[in-house]
């Protein structure tokens, strides 16, 4: 059976109890006799490996070829590739 832990709305001490999840059955503070709540404590999770980022299931982007400069002068310049 699991474990939860309950928290006094009165005197605030918290204390574990084992029962079973079904059992609603409403439980009173060991120290004071006061009414209790249940206490939720989130869970540690840790995420290992590959396939848990969005930039892990993505294809590398494909690179277009460079075009070639156009040349600034009307006239095109000695050495410049695009007047070849």
């Amino acid at each position: 059976m699991p474990a939860y832990d309950f928290r006094c709305t009165r005197c605030s001490t918290v204390f574990e109890v084992t029962r079973s999840g079904s059992d609603d059955s409403p439980l009173s503070c060991p120290e004071c006799g006061g009414a209790t709540k249940r206490v939720f404590t989130p869970v540690g999770v840790h995420f290992k490996g590959a396939g848990f980022y969005n930039t892990d299931s993505r294809n590398p982007p494909v690179s277009a070829p460079a075009a070639a400069p156009a040349c600034p002068s009307a006239g095109g310049c000695a050495g410049c590739p695009a007047a070849e």
